[in-house]
């Protein structure tokens, strides 16, 4: 089942900003009301407001969406304080149309509901295409870094984030569907998506932090008010440098366009999908937003993909045809779409984010386009630019430097198959104290035979705080685990090691990275 048309509008608000107070209008004895805007697929007694100040405090604005929803007989479902100053209300028509009315108000409008779906069929290819300039495929991905330092943000369905392929590495955000704090995935949809940007396997940044954003939900559907939070969400609480993927979308939308371009705006690069209805893209949000990197899909032989929206609002193609990614619960499937497509780039935005952690999303979308390869795809479509990803100009990536809060080392090191012990170290300095009772360390050790391996902590007075004997359950996957201790007796100061030493004949392999947290 082909990944379905991105044709649903998201819920439309216009950002207006004003410099004069905000003023609350009382109903009038004539209760006058206004137009409430409509949009695709609404959702009953559901609307957005947005408000005219669009300066406010994140605490006037919250103070003002239950003042207004209070006299109008709503009740305010969520709040938007970063890309757009505003609320969805649950409410009826008629008390909608009064608080459009309200002098306070830019407008109201009737919120709505995003779908996605995919096809299962194909082979994996896309990594090995975006790092040659060239066809035929030559079954490698060569990569200059692991995007280590960077966090990708998945607005999607959620991420299952026990699926060994991310090794840890994938965290919750927030679940705008439950409205709670566990973003886990229960579609499908988001887990591949996640794939493709930052699994071991799959992904093109292969040790990127993922932030699962939920905001579809187990049927891949969701209000576009939930859209909205979620774009709110990142730009409040990301973490730089980070990128975000947007595999969805729908009809040309002011308020979606306006949130992706505050968030942008913020600090964070956004890969957004350009549609699946084979049409302009230009008609579609947020894929027609300047600021971000809008994707078309390409098949394995370099065509458009035959889905693929295209036009001169798009920025550039990637793999989405018969992609290979995370399954849910665990393996692999295979999912066509845009939704393919636009994770690779947000894996190769990761990628030079790590190399380069000070620039701006204008500056990576500029790179990534500036350095594709031209004239690759076939019918590209109408004004599309005949630009095809490729990761082989990015440099090697940026290891933080450690801190007080702790610190990475990811220069790997090769554990032999000696009973000799190997130290990786992280050397802290200008800190006082000690270190924390709850000490987190974070082993990425890649080795055919686990069960051989031995690794403690050593502190900087020499202490050792065992982490993992050798024995029991092995796996072929390695060690990829956090392990807490109680070092409150150390110093933060001083050089900190992570020593891996191999009890067993027969097996060997790499501390490829850990991390080190006070």
């Amino acid at each position: 089942m082909r990944h379905d048309r991105l044709n649903r509008r998201v819920a439309a608000v216009l950002l207006a900003a004003g410099t004069a107070a905000l003023a609350v209008g009382t109903p009038a004895q004539a209760a006058p009301t206004s137009t409430i805007l409509g949009v695709a697929n609404a959702v009953p007694g559901a609307y957005i407001a947005v408000l005219k100040d669009g300066a406010m405090t994140a605490a006037t604005t919250n103070g003002t969406a239950l003042d207004l929803a209070k006299r109008y007989g709503g009740a305010v479902t969520l709040t938007y304080t970063a890309t757009l100053r505003g609320f969805a209300v649950r409410m009826d028509e008629a008390a909608a149309k009064r608080l459009a009315a309200d002098p306070a108000i830019a407008y109201v409008q009737q919120d709505g509901i995003a779908r996605i779906s995919d096809t299962q069929t194909g082979a994996t290819w896309g990594l090995d295409r975006v790092d040659q300039r060239a066809l035929p495929l030559n079954q490698t991905y060569t990569y200059a870094n692991t995007a280590a330092n960077v966090n990708a943000y998945i607005l999607d369905t959620g991420i299952n984030k026990s699926h060994p392929e991310f090794e840890g590495r994938a965290k919750d955000g927030y679940d705008f569907i439950d409205n709670d704090s566990d973003a886990s995935d229960c579609q499908g949809h988001g887990t591949h998506v996640s794939g493709t940007v930052g699994s071991k396997t799959y992904g093109l940044a292969k040790k990127v932090n993922l932030i699962g954003v939920r905001v579809l939900d187990c049927q891949g559907n969701g209000p576009y008010s939930q859209i909205i939070a979620g774009v709110d969400w990142v730009a409040r609480n990301a973490v730089k440098p980070a990128v975000a993927n947007m595999s969805l979308g729908g009809g040309a939308d002011t308020s979606v366009d306006n949130a992706v371009k505050a968030a942008i705006a913020s600090g964070v690069t956004f890969a957004v999908a350009s549609g699946n209805a084979n049409t302009n893209a230009c008609s579609t949000s947020p894929a027609r937003v300047p600021e971000a990197i809008t994707v078309n899909a390409t098949d394995n032989a370099d065509n458009r993909s035959s889905f693929s929206n295209y036009g001169s609002c798009t920025d550039i193609f990637a793999p989405g045809t018969n992609i290979t990614s995370t399954r849910n619960g665990g393996g692999t499937t295979q999912m066509s779409g845009t939704s393919m497509a636009t994770p690779h780039v947000a894996g190769a935005a990761a990628l030079y984010l790590s190399a380069n952690p000070n620039a701006t999303p204008a500056q990576v979308r500029n790179a990534l386009v500036d350095n594709a390869t031209s004239n690759a795809v076939k019918s590209p479509g109408t004004g599309s630019p005949n630009k095809l990803l490729y990761t082989g100009f990015i440099g090697g990536g940026t290891t933080p430097p450690p801190s007080c809060a702790g610190g990475t080392n990811g220069d790997g090191v090769s554990i032999p198959d000696t009973n000799s012990p190997v130290t990786s170290s992280i050397a802290v300095t200008g800190c006082t104290g000690k270190a924390p009772a709850t000490t987190k360390v974070k082993v990425d050790i890649n080795h055919t035979y686990s069960a051989d391996l031995a690794l403690d902590l050593v502190g900087p007075s020499g202490a050792v705080f065992p982490l993992k004997r050798a024995g029991g359950v092995s796996s072929s996957a390695g060690v990829h685990e956090t392990y807490t201790v109680n070092a409150s007796a150390e110093n933060l100061n001083g050089t900190w090691k992570l020593r891996a030493t191999d009890v067993w004949s027969y097996d060997t392999g790499t501390i490829d990275t850990w991390t080190l947290t006070f």
